[in-house]
């Protein structure tokens, strides 16, 4: 049998696996492996997987991970969170869409300090959505709007995905880090305008909320400066190259640490179950990485990217339009993976092409991420959106996704402009 067919049939039995439940490190792991071994022999297959794991678990740089893990672990539970809401509600919930846009704004701020998309919709969804119940928002659109802040947990740096996806395509994570600020920006703005048009169309579905005193706000703003200043550190450090992405994780941790002893927030067990979480986390996230450089492998000898890469040769198409029958198939992807699952799956067979066609790694893993991030709040897989239902019982599921429609427009619209215009997304790089 030659290798391709090994190749293709091996991704069969891995989508196979992934929708039994199996998890997705363990089965990329397995596959890898097994795989590996018919193309080649059993003692190639064991030195492959040997060597990645002790490669992956040694190197300084991928301590990255489990240091933002660790920032983000005791900023949620140090309470931080509705530190960072209070600020936006307290300056942004008069105007129309207020209570809307400060969970915006908090998410975008919460993302900065917190890797990862669940928890920013766990924390936000947590904080915010009592608030707008309290002022008669709709309940469908007050969960959308969280869910569709904690997208911006992936884009607006640090960021796991972003930081997975460097480890396993050997880019710069400092680069990635940056990309990703403009995108991240850009769709927080796009996110607080639908908001504020949908709230002056329908503002029975989105009142004010009261009137603060600049006094109140000047307050709120004192109540997590700190926070505020350490977040800008740590972007602002990698951006002028103060830090490697390692030593900012590092800083954050530290700064987090220091500031919630500080604010007399972060007790003995918080920070135990910060260290735990963060254990569990990473070494799951590692298992997810040793296993897709296995499948990666496979897939490299099966010799199923070169194959594509040729046949995209052969056809002459337009790189626009082999760009856009890629994030198409995320699209379709999405209803059946998560994102992590999603990625590490298409990356191999992807980033050759794409490579080939001329475009940039650091662009293409920004809307990787970004075209991923949307599996996250839609139908049926959404993430995001049974976060929310599992804290909000009483709110029909089929609301929240009719509601999450406009944020999803959005981030489409993200995404188009970013194809056409590749070079925002590398500007500061």
């Amino acid at each position: 049998m030659e290798p391709i067919t090994f190749g293709f049939i091996g991704i069969l039995c891995l989508f196979v696996l992934l929708l039994a439940g199996i998890p997705v490190g363990f089965s990329m792991m397995f596959i890898g492996f097994f795989g590996f071994t018919l193309v080649t022999n059993f003692s190639a297959a064991i030195n492959v997987l040997t060597s990645t794991s002790i490669t992956i678990v040694s190197n300084y740089d991928f301590c990255v991970l489990p240091l933002f893990l660790l920032m983000a672990g005791v900023i949620l539970g140090s309470g931080f969170g509705k530190t960072l809401y209070d600020l936006c509600y307290t300056w942004m919930g008069r105007i129309p869409g207020g209570l809307a846009i400060a969970t915006i704004l908090a998410c975008a701020l919460f993302a900065a300090a917190s890797a990862s998309s669940i928890a920013t919709a766990i924390t936000m969804g947590a904080v915010a959505v009592p608030e707008m119940r309290k002022y008669k928002y709709d309940l469908g659109y007050a969960g959308a709007t969280v869910a569709s802040g904690g997208t911006l947990g992936v884009l607006i740096p640090p960021s796991g995905i972003l930081i997975v996806y460097g480890i396993i395509t050997e880019t710069s994570i400092s680069e990635l880090f940056i990309a990703g600020i403009i995108p991240g920006l850009m769709l927080t703005a796009l996110f607080t305008i639908i908001i504020f048009c949908f709230s002056l169309y329908k503002p029975n579905l989105m009142p004010r909320g009261i009137r603060y005193s600049v006094v109140d706000k000047f307050k709120s703003l004192l109540l997590c400066l700190e926070m505020l200043m350490l977040i800008a550190l740590v972007i602002i450090g990698l951006i002028v190259g103060m830090f490697t992405p390692t030593e900012a994780g590092a800083v954050g941790a530290f700064g987090a640490i220091v500031l919630s002893l500080i604010r007399r927030k972060l007790s003995f067990q918080v920070f135990i179950n910060a260290l735990k979480q963060t254990f569990e986390s990473s070494g799951m996230i590692f298992t997810i990485i040793i296993g897709s450089f296995m499948f990666n492998s496979f897939l490299t000898i099966s010799t199923i990217p070169m194959q594509m890469a040729d046949m995209v040769l052969a056809y002459n198409m337009k790189p626009i339009v082999i760009i856009t029958l890629i994030i198409i198939s995320y699209f379709i992807l999405g209803c059946f993976l998560d994102a992590m699952s999603m990625i590490l799956l298409t990356i191999p067979i992807y980033l050759p092409i794409v490579l080939f066609l001329g475009y940039s790694p650091v662009w293409f893993g920004i809307i990787v991420v970004l075209v991923a991030e949307v599996g996250m709040i839609t139908p049926p897989v959404g993430m995001n959106i049974y976060i929310i239902k599992g804290i909000y019982q009483e709110i029909p599921i089929e609301k929240l996704f009719k509601s999450i429609f406009p944020y999803l427009v959005m981030m489409i619209l993200t995404i188009l402009i970013l194809v056409i215009y590749p070079n925002l997304v590398l500007l500061f790089i």
